[in-house]
């Protein structure tokens, strides 16, 4: 879990004079490190997972269960068991968790781009299972469950051995500080997050309703009894966002959303970036030129004329300023303040920059047909503005006050209230365990992309690996664990959080002083892509002109789908700039720089030499708990330091029950990333769309009955005019044409050059890029535009020329996705609702009592450990059983042996009949 340093942290009160300097010399590590690394090509595909396990106490007498608090000592002692097999070309590393129940296991050597490797994923997941059951005690247990049902539940009674609720810490009223991992980092973390956020962290899971669950009984809610307005439609939690509804319930409510809503600022967040109509009111004036920051002019070409439309959001440091969605800024008026320049419009009216237009710009929240100039002017209001001459020059006759122009947002949400799980530290949220991966890249640039392509996948595999129903003893009405995190983690103030009526006062320490808006946790989705693309000269001297003058694009960020507001340090951002690093890539570390370090070691601030080393920036990296995580090499050490190259990790999938179903997801998301690169797929959609689909992917059943954006169209369009209409042509659709396909072939330029212009989205409006699909349909396709992921993965295994043993256990792996996303198969999270509701002492409650979580959890052991098979969740699939038996060499031992013990063993076989006579009859 992130960074882990020997050392003394110090007290938050002392680390916070140094906060500061962390963060600077953080992007100046950075930038030292971009500069040694930045031209580094070719290297080849390696990989790994992670795999988390916690490791439970159970005692059959009574049916207790409890948290086994031997995490350290079990890590040691399988360390130190594979350091004796280096012999072998297999092992595992095994590496400390949040908790001191958990531990987290590797491959001690990456997977290659080789086919057979593939194979290889579950075999070492098999073998970490089988070595840690070989180093536990008789009464424990470590089934791959992503959370402890009871956790929070036992008072000082929930481990073993047993600590009392409470602590210096977390402060909480429901575990105590002894279940964390004892490593210094972690406890610092826990106080530290609640001390930056000036109160305990507060998590409120709906809780699922059943006919008796007690909570509901007098509940008057505009709530339907699954929790939302209507019988399609998936309750939404809301997570991170519940501040409004806290305060006017406590903390054992919550509201919730629905999926079907039109709105996606129901509580009043803002979610997109805002349009804003530019009209410089004064004459003779044509528009604006951009800012490079704020108060430097960019006398570029394809500056915004009046009667344009930008995208962008206010800065919240500097008053009077807009951020565009292409990096640059705007003032909105005068220095005076005499003069108006730019003004709010309704969402709906589209981008107008004719440079916009040229490279795919407008990608407006939801699907409508392209307006003309006209109809845009007109959309801002009847007689509010009107068209003064033929050359797109317009002036403001009487313009509306700017709210009208704005959605009106109703404020209904907080009558749509559930019951909470209530949770208050950080122990329930990085507690969950997970599988993650990581890609190394052949080059930056690929890196980049297929972060981006990553995290538009993050919260479509979430949803299909779902196994978090049950949260401190109860059933919740979401199956994912992700929002868990995200509210265990957030340490933003108040004021970061826009708590109305909040302490505004700043923090002179604090990152943005403590005030800035920021719109998400440390732990939750990205909020900006950041392939930028490359041949930016060449594309801007070809295709890309404006009045016949070829556009300047290197100094903006091209990627159009980032249309929600990016909160960055402007300072950061300004020195990366100034070091030659691009926009889109500035932006992505400027963001993660509003957050402060959490943790500081003594001695260890100004020591720390920012041309060799990577502490600080690591610092603040690490705790950036985003579902992609973009990782540049790291420093080596010496000559005989082994490489390290540009990498992404993945890391929204739920733990598994099975090494099977563990090693399906791991491998499919790998094929992905193969299939994109070599069909150069474009996943692209806005990243308030992505945000949306991680809500819908928590909801209960979202995988088989959830409806998730995704983009119709992966490749570039063939023809058609919008992407939308009649005269669309997708290049897939030619599949089941009866024409000879390769009569139809053209000469196309090779994948990487036409992946630089894939932010572009090249062959139709942007508008029509996307649209809603059920799990099934992203999977195994939809009309004859859609092929399907599977049936590409498929396609590409075929291409390679996959041999015929890999591809019979990838058709397994496959044939496991393909009925979870149609339903066949259940989640891990449906079946243990449904093991908990079907179980004989179960009371129609939602309370997961202890003997039901203790039948449960030996459940999901002996399913794990291949000694009962289920059905529902793996269909005619049996798992070959796994014990403890065989998980080490044995050594063929000379060393002298002591004549008792001689005796003793050969005592054992005296007069025993040999095992290998034979009956002579």
């Amino acid at each position: 879990m992130g960074l882990l340093k020997v050392g003394t942290p110090q007290p938050w009160e002392k680390s916070k004079s140094s906060l500061h300097y962390i963060r600077k010399a953080g992007v100046r590590q950075f930038i030292s490190t971009y500069n040694r690394v930045k031209n580094l090509k070719g290297d080849e595909l390696l990989w790994g997972d992670e795999i988390e396990y916690g490791v439970f106490t159970v005692s059959p007498q009574d049916k207790k269960l409890r948290l086994c608090l031997r995490g350290r000592e079990i890590m040691d002692e399988l360390n130190r068991r594979e350091a004796s097999h280096r012999h072998r070309t297999e092992g595992c590393q095994w590496v400390p968790e949040y908790g001191a129940w958990m531990v987290e296991a590797t491959p001690n050597r990456p997977y290659t781009g080789y086919t057979n490797d593939l194979l290889r994923v579950e075999r070492n997941m098999r073998l970490r299972r089988k070595r840690i059951l070989s180093v536990l005690h008789p009464d424990e247990i470590a089934p791959t469950v992503s959370a402890f049902p009871l956790l929070g539940t036992l008072g000082d009674d929930g481990s073993v051995p047993a600590t009392p609720v409470g602590g210096s810490k977390s402060e909480s009223a429901y575990i105590g500080d002894g279940i964390i991992n004892p490593h210094p980092r972690f406890g610092t973390l826990t106080a530290n997050i609640r001390k930056r956020r000036g109160e305990k962290v507060s998590i409120r899971v709906p809780l699922f309703r059943d006919v008796n669950t007690p909570e509901y009984a007098d509940l008057k809610s505009a709530a339907t009894d699954h929790g939302c307005c209507g019988s399609d439609s998936l309750q939404l939690w809301r997570y991170g966002k519940g501040d409004a509804s806290r305060e006017k319930y406590g903390e054992d409510f919550v509201t919730v959303g629905c999926s079907t809503s039109t709105s996606a600022e129901e509580d009043g967040e803002p979610v997109t970036n805002q349009k804003w109509l530019v009209n410089v009111m004064c004459e003779g004036c044509l528009g604006l030129f951009y800012r490079s920051a704020p108060g430097k002019i960019v006398p570029d070409a394809d500056w915004p004329r009046n009667g344009e439309i930008v995208v962008g959001s206010e800065v919240p440091d500097i008053p009077g300023w807009i951020r565009l969605q292409n990096g640059y800024y705007l003032p909105m008026e005068s220095d005076d303040k005499t003069i108006r320049f730019l003004h709010k419009v309704n969402s709906r009216i589209h981008v107008s920059n004719e440079e916009q237009r040229n490279i795919g710009y407008s990608t407006p929240l939801f699907r409508r047909s392209v307006a003309s100039s006209k109809e845009v002017i007109e959309g801002l209001g009847s007689g509010g503005i009107d068209i003064s001459d033929g050359m797109g020059n317009i002036a403001v006759s009487n313009l509306l006050d700017e709210k009208n122009l704005l959605p009106k947002v109703e404020d209904n949400d907080l009558d749509r209230v559930r019951a909470a799980i209530h949770m208050d530290a950080m122990a329930f949220g990085m507690g969950c365990c997970c599988v993650q991966v990581t890609f190394q890249a052949e080059d930056i640039d690929e890196s980049r992309f297929i972060y981006d392509q990553l995290a538009v996948l993050a919260p479509i595999m979430m949803a299909l690996t779902a196994s978090t129903p049950i949260l401190k003893g109860r059933l919740a009405d979401t199956d994912c664990r992700w929002g868990i995190i995200s509210e265990s983690v957030d340490c933003r103030t108040p004021a970061e959080r826009g708590l109305k009526g909040a302490d505004a006062a700043p923090q002179k320490e604090y990152a943005g002083r403590g005030v800035r808006r920021i719109y998400k946790s440390r732990y939750d989705c990205i909020s900006t892509y950041i392939y930028q693309g490359t041949g930016v000269d060449s594309v801007a001297s070809s295709s890309l002109r404006t009045n016949g003058k070829p556009t300047n694009l290197s100094n903006r960020i091209l990627n159009m789908y980032n249309d929600i507001p990016v909160p960055i340090d402007e300072e950061s951002y300004e020195l990366l700039r100034a070091a030659g690093i691009d926009p889109a890539l500035s932006q992505h570390i400027a963001h993660l720089f509003i957050r402060d370090p959490l943790v500081v070691f003594d001695g260890a601030v100004e020591e720390v030499d920012d041309d060799t080393q990577t502490e600080h920036f690591e610092s603040i990296q690490s705790t950036n708990w985003q579902t992609v995580r973009w990782k540049p090499p790291p420093p080596r050490d010496s000559p005989n330091s082994p490489h390290i190259g540009w990498r992404t990790e993945f890391r929204s999938m739920e733990m598994q029950l099975t090494d099977f179903e563990n090693a399906a997801f791991t491998v499919f998301i790998v094929l992905l990333t193969r299939v994109i690169l070599t069909f150069d797929l474009n996943l692209y959609i806005p990243i308030s769309r992505v945000d949306a689909n991680m809500q819908r992917a928590h909801s209960r059943g979202a995988a088989s009955k959830g409806k998730f954006f995704f983009r119709r169209h992966m490749a570039p369009l063939e023809e058609g005019d919008d992407g939308y209409g009649v005269k669309y042509s997708s290049m897939f659709a030619r599949v089941n044409s009866t024409n000879d396909l390769s009569a139809a072939a053209v000469v196309e330029p090779s994948a990487e050059g036409k992946r630089k212009h894939a932010p572009y989205a090249s062959g139709g409006s942007e508008e029509n890029s996307y649209e809603e699909m059920s799990m099934e349909q992203i999977m195994m396709g939809k009309g004859d535009y859609f092929p399907g992921l599977i049936p590409l993965v498929w396609a590409y295994l075929e291409h390679i020329n996959c041999d015929t043993a890999t591809k019979e256990r990838l058709g397994q792996y496959l044939d496991l996705i393909q009925k979870r996303a149609t339903g066949e198969l259940d989640t891990a999270a449906t079946w243990m609702r449904k093991f908990v509701r079907g179980h004989p002492a179960y009371k129609k409650d939602s309370v997961v009592s202890s003997e039901i979580a203790y039948d449960l959890m030996i459940a999901c052991k002996e399913i794990g450990e291949g000694e009962r098979h289920v059905p529902e969740l793996l269909g005619d699939l049996r798992i070959k059983p796994i014990k403890p038996d065989g998980s080490w060499d044995v050594k063929l031992d000379s060393k002298t042996v002591r004549n008792d013990d001689i005796l003793e063993l050969l005592r054992r076989y005296t007069n025993r009949k040999s095992h290998f006579s034979v009956n002579s009859e």
